[in-house]
């Protein structure tokens, strides 16, 4: 069975009641803390990405794509592209207390494993949230810290959204590792009302007409290729997504695609290759095309 992780996207309802220290102080009174100022940021519904983690005096950059997410429910998830992690989150104010945290247990590179080490030591006790500008950090008693940065949403239209979770009800699998390059799930939208990219075996491209946060799909035309059945399986999990209505949001960099019967994808902003392949896999294709049914 796949490894279960959550889709990278990113909510901080819970931190609405910050009082966020800026770095400049208002005009009230002393020493008791009513000299915040309330920082212009907005927080709820804002994404953010971790930059570094500071524990025992020792920084470590986070690998890219790393998260922090707080939802409404009072859970903290954490994300360094291997495993998750979680804890209970009670905001008071500036102050988020943190319950023990939890983690998977997959083997990671050596670079995560250590941004991971260093999460689990700081997302335990108190820590004090400060915003400033578009950062945001939280200190430990200790003196910890994590530096995060807002993210600001991608453009649906002309980002190539790379699929890296399968969505099924309230479950979350991440797409098999050590699939072919080409064969990657990904997806592009066009400002056209189109949508193409690979399905985990074949091309494809259809119709996508956005309206809102709805996304209406036509059927997917595409290459009628036989793939390992990992591969096929992943193929039949997107296209089940892209099925008829569906409704998206976009978190930062994440994106998140959900059909009326609650199969979805959870995909990332990534550059755009450069040597057309992505464009004209399906065209080129000597098997033709033809409808998915």
């Amino acid at each position: 069975m796949h490894t279960q992780r959550m889709a990278v996207s990113v909510s901080v309802l819970a931190l609405l009641t910050l009082a966020a220290c800026g770095t400049e102080s208002g005009s009230g009174s002393g020493g008791d803390g009513s000299d915040t100022v309330q920082s212009d940021v907005p927080v709820t519904g804002v994404a953010w990405s971790v930059d570094s983690l500071t524990v025992d005096g020792k920084k470590t950059e986070a690998p890219e794509g790393s998260r922090l997410e707080f939802d409404p429910e009072g859970r903290a998830k954490a994300g360094f592209g291997c495993n998750h992690i979680s804890a209970d989150a009670q905001v008071k104010g500036d102050r988020i207390t943190f319950g023990k945290p939890v983690s998977t247990q997959m083997a990671c590179d050596e670079a995560t494993e250590k941004a991971e080490k260093a999460a689990l030591a700081a997302m335990d006790g108190e820590v004090t949230a400060k915003l400033s500008g578009e950062k945001l950090t939280l200190t430990t008693e200790g003196g910890d810290t994590f530096a995060l940065s807002e993210e600001k949403p991608a453009a649906l239209a002309g980002t190539r959204w790379a699929v890296t979770t399968l969505l099924s009800g309230e479950t979350a699998t991440s797409v098999p590792a050590g699939l072919p390059k080409d064969r990657v799930p990904h997806l592009t939208f066009g400002e056209d009302g189109t949508v193409h990219g690979n399905s985990g075996c074949n091309s494809f491209h259809g119709k996508a007409e956005v309206k809102g946060s709805t996304i209406t799909f036509g059927p997917p035309a595409g290459t009628r290729k036989m793939c390992p059945e990992a591969e096929m399986e992943t193929e039949r999990a997107v296209l089940a997504a892209l099925d008829g209505p569906a409704t998206y949001t976009i978190k930062g960099s994440t994106l998140t695609v959900t059909s009326k019967d609650g199969k979805g994808i959870g995909a990332t902003a990534t550059p755009a290759t450069t040597d057309g392949t992505e464009s004209t896999e399906g065209t080129q294709s000597t098997e033709g095309t033809q409808e998915h049914g």
